[in-house]
């Protein structure tokens, strides 16, 4: 801590600023944020891939494969849309899903120039070993932690980041933050005026239920 005075009078200590408070508050949090977002990434997700998959995925590959589990069928359009991607970079990803024997491919009885694809019964087997390992390893860290401050921090987590994204432009993509855990009062929506996903995902499901598809 500064101290300022000179001479033989006495010193007077200075305290530091409101602003380099506010401004070491603001990097914590930056910091921190980047420590949650990174170990959720490393630990939930690209450690947990590796282990249950006796094959190597990519994170992209294994969304696909989640989405469309949780999700139903997809055209290889809709999936390079909420992909980010080319249609030829979402069919090479979803080649070697088929390739493992994870997911097919059947024409639409609607428009037979149209490809449904699907996850195979070996697909949504590794999908669910994944989910089950990662409660698994998420529920000793939530013990640690009371309801209340589960709650709280929930509630934190779910405010900061729309106040986020509340800045960004809203733009035409699909959102898919949830990583596929869609939920009808998804809180993004009130930010973005709504889920494309959802929207898409319900037409497809009206579909199916036209076609027979199960």
């Amino acid at each position: 801590m500064p101290w300022n005075g000179g001479g033989c009078g006495p010193k007077k200590r200075v305290g530091r600023s409101e602003k380099a408070r506010e401004g070491d508050d603001f990097l914590r949090l930056l910091r921190d944020s980047h420590i949650f977002a990174s170990a959720i990434c490393e630990i939930l997700d690209v450690k947990l891939l590796r282990e249950v998959s006796p094959c190597p995925l990519t994170p992209s590959q294994f969304q696909i494969l989640k989405l469309m589990s949780f999700n139903g069928h997809h055209q290889i359009g809709e999936v390079a849309g909420f992909l980010g991607v080319s249609p030829p970079a979402a069919t090479k990803n979803i080649d070697k899903l088929e390739r493992l024997g994870l997911m097919s491919r059947s024409p639409s009885k609607g428009d037979r120039r149209a490809t449904l694809l699907s996850v195979s019964r070996k697909g949504r087997r590794l999908v669910q070993k994944y989910e089950d390992l990662r409660v698994a390893r998420f529920a000793p860290v939530v013990e640690t932690f009371k309801p209340a401050e589960i709650d709280a921090l929930t509630t934190l987590l779910e405010r900061f980041s729309i106040s986020l994204l509340s800045h960004e432009p809203i733009g035409e993509k699909f959102c898919l933050r949830c990583a596929g855990y869609i939920e009808d009062d998804c809180p993004i929506r009130q930010v973005r005026g709504g889920c494309r996903y959802q929207e898409m995902r319900n037409s497809r499901q009206a579909e199916d239920v036209s076609e027979g598809v199960s």
